[in-house]
């Protein structure tokens, strides 16, 4: 297998360039990413249609990762509750060394090959979910082996990776693999393979959301009202979407039922406020 990821820079003598040499460079590497990853939409596609037929079927989604691609998806599961009004549970993170400890950085929980699959038994995973494995190098022991039990027992398996041919993408059901080549500081994949996972997550959660009906148009009609901001947009969603005047009206209506979609649904059944 040929790790790209971990070839050579071709920048070279970078401590000699200016910021603007530098900040110029890192742009016209990040570039890349988007064309990368339009390469392979029919992938992505394929992987996210996985996800959204088992959580149709009331199974759970769980990121499997490591490092920084773990981390960025953490970041992501975590504002689904409140920005789709989904339960939590439904999308989830195994990180190595837990996501309690998500700013230690213990990369060298990589190598554990035994702590994925313990955490997936512990949350009694079964083949009504599905895994999504995340790993720059398509070789992170942390993951491909926890893949591996995951195929052993017939749950469902995505994957994204940096890297052709990886041993990762062999065990998974819906490999997705995106090459943007080597890093701008050699191996380090937080940059390219990180701008890679962290569009993947934007894709893959807001579609699957999109397509559990968790969006109206292109409005988060399901947000939970967090704070005044949210509060504030919910309100003049309602309005837009009702065709209200009344702009406090709309937002008692608001408060009172939680969010946009149960008050379109508390306008529509006629009963009075």
């Amino acid at each position: 297998m040929e790790r790209l990821t971990e070839q050579p820079s071709k920048y070279k003598d970078l401590e000699k360039k200016s910021v603007e040499e530098l900040i110029r460079d890192i742009n016209r590497e990040d570039q890349l990413v988007a064309l990368a990853i339009q390469k392979v939409l029919p992938d992505i596609a394929a992987l996210i249609t996985a996800v959204e037929k088992q959580l149709k079927n009331g199974g759970r989604m769980f990121y499997l990762g490591c490092g920084s691609g773990g981390r960025l998806s953490v970041l992501d599961a975590i504002e689904l509750p409140n920005t789709y009004g989904i339960e939590k549970g439904i999308v989830n993170v195994v990180l190595a060394g837990g996501v309690e400890h998500l700013v230690e950085a213990l990369e060298e929980k990589e190598d554990d090959v035994e702590e994925g699959w313990e955490t997936l038994q512990e949350a009694k995973i079964s083949s009504a979910d599905i895994v999504v494995g995340i790993s720059a190098s398509g070789t992170t022991p942390y993951v491909l082996e926890t893949l591996k039990k995951c195929r052993e027992h017939s749950i469902p398996c995505g994957s994204i990776v940096g890297n052709p041919d990886s041993p990762i993408s062999t065990y998974s059901d819906y490999p997705v693999e995106v090459i943007t080549g080597p890093e701008f500081i050699t191996g380090s994949t937080r940059m390219k393979c990180g701008t890679v996972q962290k569009m993947l997550f934007d894709m893959i959660s807001t579609t699957v959301m999109v397509r559990l009906g968790r969006v109206k148009g292109n409005r988060m009609v399901n947000a939970r009202l967090t704070n005044n901001k949210l509060v504030d947009r919910s309100t003049k969603t309602l309005m837009v979407e009702m065709g209200l005047t009344d702009y406090e009206e709309a937002k008692s209506l608001i408060l009172k039922c939680g969010n946009v979609q149960k008050a379109m649904d508390f306008i529509r059944s006629g009963k009075n406020v």
